[in-house]
């Protein structure tokens, strides 16, 4: 019998009454002796509580408006599941009411847009993992033990990307949740979630829950780590953007981490080192049919693999160049790679040659333009918006003609087993005629 495992649920499978009966089913069938279980926010209310984030502090008076409207969606769950008065959704009134406490005493020049994020955007893992708690006690044979993430993940204050502090939190799991284990069978808790020193909420990154998942698997060393999906396993494409795809069987660690590296979306970017690093399996598996294979992650040695694409959209591509057309020597980069840390831009993809420098970015409005406005005295930049940035693992010939077809590539770049092209949409012209 396996000893511990550890499974995690993402958005989409815990996004109504339905769904959380389903999940509880896939818990029910593990024959594991400890099981924790990592839960997202449900559905789309991680987006639906930014939204409550960019009204307040824009302060158009929405925002209150905003969360009263998730706190009546979360109860309509709650009824759904015909849940009675317990602890828990005691506990869940009480964090809407603190949330609408802490919307009221916002003050912009001392609290960050960051900061403000991470305390009211908490909110959907925290609301979901006490309705699934109290489901699982009412309605089941299962018995969870509720965990606040935020009092054993300890993170730095970077909001919104928390760094961990791994001996912190593997000193905090030894004291706080290993003992757990001895009276129950099920521990339940948040995903995205860890605390800094002083006992604010960080959240570890926009879809961070993977992550979380994997400290859990990793400061208690799990068995195996179980993601739950909204599709069969991991994919040589994005199934709502490419037909005739097909289901990848088995993934080394390598390949899972350059998959992520290029922005795969089935497994967050920093998943894979943790389990790695105890050679801790990982299964990806698919909610909607629980007893298929699903794809299994692990420290297998080196595999064939087909064609893999990877969409990255919202990209943007700056041409970065000296005014007086000097080089651009070792000095010039240092300043701009110090400028990117500074102002957290993702960087995807770069090249430079004697005179400029160009660096394929996620698109974060407000970031970049803190950045272009402080280089822009020393630099000419050009701007390309609105772009995608297409990687192809194993690549052939046909897969990277039939993804440029109908597109303007702005940039290519090949290394062995690798294509990555940033494109634009053709614009189609018309005859003056017609």
């Amino acid at each position: 019998m396996v000893e511990r495992v550890v499974y995690k649920f993402g958005g989409a499978s815990v996004k109504d009454a339905d769904s959380i009966r389903n999940v509880g089913n896939i818990i029910g069938k593990c024959d594991a002796v400890n099981i924790i279980v990592v839960v997202s926010a449900m559905g789309k209310s991680t987006n639906a509580l930014e939204k409550v984030v960019e009204e307040t502090f824009e302060q158009t008076g929405k925002g209150i408006k905003l969360l009263l409207e998730i706190k009546k969606e979360h109860n309509a769950v709650v009824n759904d599941l015909g849940l009675e008065r317990d602890q828990h959704l005691e506990e869940l009134n009480n964090l809407f009411s603190n949330a609408e406490n802490f919307l009221h005493q916002i003050k912009q020049d001392v609290h960050s847009y960051d900061f403000i994020y991470d305390q009211i955007v908490s909110l959907g893992e925290l609301c979901s993992t006490r309705i699934i708690a109290s489901y699982l006690n009412q309605k089941t044979n299962l018995k969870p033990d509720w965990i606040d993430s935020r009092k054993v993940i300890r993170t730095d204050n970077t909001y919104r990307e928390g760094r961990v502090n791994w001996n912190e939190t593997s000193w905090l799991f030894q004291k706080s949740i290993l003992p757990r284990f001895k009276d129950n069978k099920v521990l339940l808790t948040q995903g995205f979630l860890g605390g800094d020193e002083n006992g604010n909420t960080v959240t570890l990154g926009r879809e961070g829950s993977d992550y979380s998942a994997a400290i859990f698997s990793y400061c208690t060393d799990a068995d195996y780590m179980a993601i739950w999906k909204d599709v069969p396993g991991i994919l040589t494409a994005d199934p709502k953007l490419f037909e005739n795809v097909s289901l990848i069987d088995k993934l080394s660690y390598l390949e899972a981490i350059e998959m992520t590296y290029y922005g795969a979306k089935v497994i967050h970017p920093k998943t894979i080192k943790p389990l790695q690093n105890k050679n801790i399996p990982l299964w990806v598996k698919s909610f909607e049919d629980s007893d298929s294979v699903g794809t299994l992650i692990s420290g297998t040695g080196d595999l064939r693999y087909p064609p893999v694409v990877v969409v990255e959209k919202n990209q943007r591509l700056l041409f970065i160049s000296t005014k007086d057309l000097s080089f651009v020597a070792e000095h010039h980069l240092s300043k701009l790679f110090e400028l990117f840390s500074r102002h957290r831009i993702k960087v995807n993809l770069m090249r430079n040659t004697a005179i400029s420098f160009t660096v394929c970015v996620t698109d974060r409005p407000d970031r970049i333009n803190a950045f272009l406005s402080e280089i822009s005295q020393e630099f000419d930049i050009e701007d390309e918006k609105n772009l995608e940035l297409i990687t192809i693992r194993h690549y052939q010939e046909p897969v990277v003609d039939a993804i440029k077809k109908g597109k303007i590539v702005l940039f290519e770049e090949r290394i062995p087993k690798t294509v990555q092209l940033v494109l634009k949409a053709l614009p189609l012209l018309k005859r003056k005629d017609d």
